[in-house]
């Protein structure tokens, strides 16, 4: 998310970040965003009796604000196939793995498990079936013989960070030429 917030303050990037949302009215990447002048909102999914008012909440204060593209990160919920249906080709995640391979959670300690000699990030839009939406970019980092979960969480994590930005600005300058 901070990724995002520092490459929108460039005057030549396509995109401007106008709201951070989250469920966790304590997380952190609402100080952050607060502190690097984006507003937020905490929208908290127990205060809602189901998942569809949620969403629908959710739905309502993008719209409120004008959002074209939501850009999901660090956001740990799966959202319902009509919350996605109505965000069609503007609802965008990062995953740690290199899709298709390793969707779902506990990506790195799998990616270890599985012996794998490669890792990385997938930067995708948001469809019905998790992790399975058409990929946008993608980002390699080796796996090292001595990587632990830990280690390569943070190289992978390095290449999110510059990932992000670059398919975000890559979707906003198509959008800006329809």
């Amino acid at each position: 998310m901070v990724a995002l917030i520092e490459a929108a303050k460039h005057p030549d990037y396509p995109a401007e970040i106008v709201l951070v949302i989250s469920n966790d009215a304590d997380a952190g990447g609402l100080a952050r965003a607060q502190a690097l002048g984006i507003e937020t909102i905490a929208i908290p999914h127990g205060a809602f009796p189901t998942r569809e008012a949620f969403e629908t909440e959710i739905d309502r204060v993008l719209r409120e604000y004008k959002v074209e593209l939501v850009c999901l990160a660090g956001f740990m919920r799966v959202l319902t196939a009509s919350f996605i249906e109505k965000w069609p080709n503007r609802l965008l995640n990062i995953h740690p793995s290199l899709l298709p391979e390793l969707k779902g959670l506990h990506t790195h300690e799998r990616a270890l498990a599985e012996k794998a000699t490669r890792h990385g990030c997938t930067v995708h839009f948001v469809v019905p079936e998790l992790d399975a939406g058409p990929i946008i970019d993608q980002a390699t980092v080796p796996i090292l013989p001595d990587d632990t979960a830990d280690t390569l969480a943070a190289r992978v994590l390095e290449q999110e960070i510059k990932l992000y930005p670059k398919a975000l600005a890559e979707i906003a300058r198509q959008m800006a030429q329809k």
